[in-house]
This record gives C-alpha cells, structure tokens and sequence, in this order.
C-alpha cells in the first residue's frame, strides 16, 4: 500500500485511484486536479484526456503521454482553491507540479480553470505562470574584471565558457 501521488496524506487506493480507474467522480475540482496529477505519475493518460472539456480538442495524447513517461513526478503543491465545492458549477485551482525532465529539475506552475460538465468536474483551462527569476547581484558587464579574481575582464575569462562549466 503506497501513499498518494498528490499528496493529501491518504492511500492512493482509497485517494485518487479510483477516480483514474472509473469507479468514482471526483466531487471538487481540487479533488480532480489532485487525480489528475496522480494520472500523470500513473501514465494514465486516457484519464487526462477524459477528464477534459469535449470543446477542449488541443491536447495532444502522444505528447501528454511522453511528458509523463519521461518526467519524475516528485510532488504536488495546492497554492489556492476558489470555489470548486460540490455544489459549484465552476472552480479554479492555483498549483504547482514539481518534477524531473532528463534530470533536470522543473516546476509546472498553472491557474486552472475548472467546471461541470453534466455533473462532471472537467479541466476546462489553464493559464501557466511564469515566474520572473530575479537577479540577486548585479550583472557582471564583458569589459568588466571577472568576478572570480583573475584579474581578467569577464569576457576574457568566466564569460567566455559556456555555463556547465562555469559552475
């Protein structure tokens, strides 16, 4: 018995799998994006799929299928919940998905936008939010000495290798 993917503290048996094998609805969004991510980890993309808008015709199963399969899934964070309740007929799920791409760690950070569909919560849109990196230091400009001490101007020196082996 393992813990759930999407991190409510529950057993995935009792949490968000038997939403992904059909056996139960999802009664809020958030419950639904929590199944959701699980059906990521689970490469269970008939779910993804299934769980969407029918006028939603812009998912790409081949290309869904490959992020999931590809990428190490390592958490779920639920940033905020707006509506999305039982008795509601829309709901908007702000989270962040953390995960490994190649190694490469990666955040998925969206505003989802949920609704009904026959009784049905479904993903009906999303809006990525892209996060400004901001810089902690000034920048170093190329006529300027090299911050590593060589005495070289930057372009000469630490700015003139690529980034891999800089650090």
């Amino acid at each position: 018995m393992k813990l759930c993917h999407c991190g409510s503290g529950s057993l995935y048996q009792e949490c968000c799998e038997p939403f992904i094998i059909g056996t139960a609805l999802p009664p809020t969004a958030e419950a639904l994006m929590r199944s959701r991510y699980s059906a990521y980890v689970e490469h269970a993309i008939n779910y993804i799929v299934s769980t969407c808008t029918k006028t939603q015709e812009r998912i790409d199963e081949k290309q869904t299928r490959a992020w999931s399969e590809q990428s190490e899934w390592l958490k779920l964070e639920i940033l905020s919940v707006a509506e999305g309740r039982e008795q509601d007929s829309t709901g908007t799920v702000e989270f962040k998905a953390y995960y490994k791409h190649d190694g490469i760690p990666d955040v998925h950070h969206e505003k989802a936008f949920f609704k009904k569909q026959g009784g049905k919560w479904v993903y009906d849109t999303g809006k990525m939010i892209i996060e400004t990196v901001v810089r902690s230091s000034p920048k170093v400009g190329r006529n300027e000495p090299c911050p590593c001490g060589s005495g070289k101007k930057y372009k000469y020196c630490c700015g003139s290798r690529p980034l891999a082996e800089r650090q």
